[in-house]
């Protein structure tokens, strides 16, 4: 692993090799979350900070990604991931009233086995997932949640979540800091 120190802020980060499989993959019972164990692999400690639940009209390309008709209200959880302490993401993931609605994923506290378990307990196993990135400065509030100077390079990382019959069940927008990140793709042509 490449430590890199930069001359704008006093962190020393790592570079950070990520992958989105074990994101979409249910936790078997005892395991702890994906980013946890991915964050102990590398010898650091990785954290989540609920920051919001609740039930809202999505941004335009939240509600077209999850297929939902104008003005539809679905749940958000919003998250910030922790680094060793430090805020190194921002996550809000949107679920459809019909997929969230009465469940753990519209209260206010933590989701034993995360989202993915529960959802695949709920009928909801990721078959597709379609992932866009974008990189892009930190707006002002993303600055502030991430203790970083606005402009701040930041990736963003959309992904919907389908099932075997093609359905949206999720759409998350993730806004992580680009220093030190490193994403990794596996593709399987059939």
């Amino acid at each position: 692993m490449k430590i890199a120190r930069s001359s704008r802020t006093r962190r020393v980060s790592v570079v950070w090799v990520v992958s989105s499989l074990p994101y979409l993959s249910p936790r078997q019972e005892g395991q702890g979350d994906a980013w946890s164990e991915e964050a102990a692999q590398a010898g650091r400690v990785g954290t989540q900070r609920l920051r919001d639940v609740s039930a809202e009209v999505p941004p335009s390309d939240v509600a077209s990604a999850l297929g939902l008709e104008s003005g539809a209200v679905a749940v958000v959880r919003r998250r910030a991931m922790l680094l060793d302490g430090e805020p190194v993401e921002l996550t809000d993931s949107w679920y459809p009233m019909e997929v969230a609605g009465g469940t753990a994923l519209a209260d206010t506290g933590k989701i034993k086995g995360g989202a993915v378990t529960l959802l695949a307990n709920l009928g909801y196993r990721v078959h597709e997932a379609r992932e866009d990135i974008a990189f892009r400065g930190a707006t002002g509030d993303e600055a502030a949640e991430l203790a970083s100077p606005v402009g701040t390079p930041v990736i963003v990382l959309s992904r919907t979540c389908l099932n075997a019959e093609g359905a949206p069940f999720e759409a998350s927008v993730m806004v992580m800091l680009a220093e030190g990140r490193h994403l990794r793709y596996r593709l399987v042509a059939g």
